[in-house]
């Protein structure tokens, strides 16, 4: 009950991500099940005790402190519009704190790795594609899920930028460096045709070999299927590339603010994290090096 009406209001309202939306949706219907299992039903008849009953039963699974955290989120965020649309009095989720999660050091290749990495596509037709996504990966620090959403129109090889539309329907441009605006200019001029086969209404940048845009599983397989083949593939998520870009850009003096607006947060209290790894490799560095350390 009342769970289209929220659906549609994430969509034109929030102007929600399609996955974001998924992810929402999923977590509120483990939850609707959660209660009609005990007896509760509809969603609008929860309680706080129900959410703390919850809660529990998401510990005793085994859940992460990160993925209970999310699906509280989830449904926080559902009834604080129940509320707003004065459907219910009371949140259920009043009173639910997230839980504390423990910090841990960010996973990112080394510069040796990725040019390992970036040096095995081959000269094929898919080589010269899977040059072009491990490229643009790497020098941009777009997401896997908005890149590809990428259209071929939001490319300017010219200028050597590129557009991509970030979470919260936030829209950013973001350089090109100079290998992966070449690798880019190869596959659209001379491989993405190739792919199509003429078929102009295609409008995705990247896609599979029947000329269709490249799902996010697509892109995933094509990122494991490198990383195997340069001995990295247990240190391979699609969060990597990403990571790698902002900690080298640290590395090489770029500033938390510039860091920020390439990657789309819109907290600047996320590049923390990037800065910390550096502060954590100098600090490695000093200790093995240094004759008094």
């Amino acid at each position: 009950m009342y769970k289209e009406e929220y659906k549609q209001y994430l969509i034109q309202v929030k102007k929600t991500s399609e996955n974001t939306l998924a992810a929402y949706m999923s977590d509120l219907a483990e939850f609707d099940a959660f209660l009609q299992k005990s007896g509760v039903s509809p969603l609008t008849e929860a309680r706080n005790t129900e959410m703390v009953s919850y809660l529990l039963q998401m510990r005793r699974d085994g859940k992460s402190a990160a993925t209970i955290n999310r699906k509280i989120a989830s449904i926080r965020m559902f009834y604080k519009y129940l509320l707003e649309q004065k459907i219910i009095s009371e949140n259920p989720v009043s009173g639910i704190k997230s839980l504390k999660i423990e910090k841990k050091g960010i996973e990112y290749l080394t510069i040796e790795e990725i040019d390992r990495l970036l040096s095995l596509p081959d000269d094929s037709v898919k080589g010269k594609r899977d040059k072009a996504i491990l490229e643009v990966l790497y020098a941009t620090g777009i997401r896997v899920s908005e890149l590809v959403e990428v259209k071929l129109s939001d490319v300017n090889i010219r200028m050597g930028f590129i557009s991509c539309m970030g979470i919260h329907s936030k829209a950013r441009v973001i350089p090109l460096g100079r290998p992966a605006r070449a690798a880019l200019e190869e596959y659209i001029y001379d491989i993405r045709k190739v792919l199509v086969r003429g078929n102009t209404e295609e409008k995705a940048l990247f896609v599979n070999y029947h000329g269709q845009q490249l799902t996010r599983q697509g892109l995933w397989k094509i990122i494991r299927e490198y990383a195997k083949k340069a001995n990295i593939e247990n240190r391979i998520t699609p969060q990597t590339l990403r990571n790698s870009f902002a900690v080298h850009m640290v590395q090489n003096g770029a500033d938390l603010k510039s860091l920020q607006e390439l990657l789309g947060h819109e907290d600047i209290s996320a590049m923390q994290i990037y800065l910390s790894e550096t502060k954590n490799r100098i600090k490695d560095v000093y200790d093995k090096t240094h004759p008094r350390a």
